[in-house]
């Protein structure tokens, strides 16, 4: 294939792939709930059907070595069925009022992030891959205060900017972890006025990720959250998000745990990797309870890491 029919291709499946992700905007928010759910739900059992999971069932399988087959293919199954169901509920999320928020998300531990908030501060929040953090952070930007994240530039282009543009549009403020200023004095700058910047942080391959103990296997965490709360002095809450059905719908479980405790001595970084490890720890526990809401589809395990290449793009 010559070098202009790669890109002819390479422009037609970009332009497929915003197209698919336009049609979910606009039609599956104008489906009955339980219709798109179900339509979601046969997404992912035929994803699985066709081998689309073993990335999930490895990561599975390391965090829960007790299970065997059968019960690693239920586990499987649910978890790109919790997958699909983020999608669907953040295609859906452009239509939901403040009420309709509200109904759907449960708050465990929020006592102390709210009287951060209330005497005008702000707080880090250390996510992982769990649950649905696009409805917790529209949740959060109107039921607790302003929300400002970082997110990882996506291909094509135009879904990155779609994407963008939906999270804005959700009272969200959003900065590109790549291609526009480096994010972290952005973030400073936030932590310098009231309100909460959740971080996505359970992977992290680049140079200043944190090696930390998951689940009783090295892998790779983001500084980022402890890196800021440090330089800032505020607290680093770890975060956990899971699914939750009552009667015929779905909605989730937003948990703020206890922050932190920032080490007395040692160096910045030593301290960052001990701030990130008691994170680490948190969220370990809860992808041991509720295993299906991790829906990570990359390796994360530094066993499954291709080192060399990790060495040669700096991440080591």
């Amino acid at each position: 294939m010559s070098a202009r029919a790669g890109d002819a291709v390479s422009r037609t499946t970009d332009a497929v792939t915003v197209a698919g992700f336009r049609v979910g905007w606009s039609l599956i928010r104008r489906m009955p709930e339980g219709a798109a759910h179900a339509l979601f739900d046969r997404i992912a059992d035929l994803t699985v059907a066709r081998g689309g999971g073993a990335r999930l069932r490895a990561n599975y399988a390391t965090v829960r070595p007790e299970l065997d087959d059968a019960a690693l293919d239920r586990l499987v199954r649910d978890g790109m069925r919790a997958y699909m169901r983020y999608y669907c509920e953040a295609f859906r999320l452009p239509v939901l009022t403040a009420d309709d928020l509200a109904a759907r998300v449960r708050v465990e531990g929020d006592g102390p992030v709210r009287e951060v908030l209330a005497d005008g501060g702000s707080l880090v929040c250390f996510l992982g891959h769990l649950g649905n953090w696009d409805l917790a952070g529209a949740w959060g930007a109107v039921h607790l205060g302003p929300v400002t994240t970082v997110a990882e530039r996506l291909e094509p282009e135009k879904v990155f900017e779609e994407f963008l543009a939906f999270r804005t549009g959700l009272g969200m403020t959003i900065h590109p972890l790549t291609g526009g200023d480096p994010p972290f004095p952005l973030l400073r700058q936030a932590a310098r006025r009231r309100g909460l910047i959740p971080l996505l942080s359970d992977r992290d391959l680049s140079r200043d990720g944190v090696e930390v103990d998951f689940c009783g296997e090295p892998a790779r965490m983001a500084a980022g959250p402890a890196a800021l709360a440090l330089a800032e002095r505020r607290p680093l809450f770890p975060v956990s998000i899971r699914h939750e059905r009552t009667g015929h719908r779905w909605g989730i479980v937003i948990t703020f745990h206890d922050p932190v405790v920032v080490p007395e001595s040692g160096t910045t970084r030593a301290k960052v990797t001990a701030m990130t490890q008691s994170c680490a720890d948190v969220l370990g526990e809860t992808v041991r309870t509720h295993t299906a809401d991790w829906h990570m589809l990359q390796p994360v395990f530094t066993k499954d890491l291709d080192l060399a290449r990790l060495a040669r793009a700096g991440g080591a």
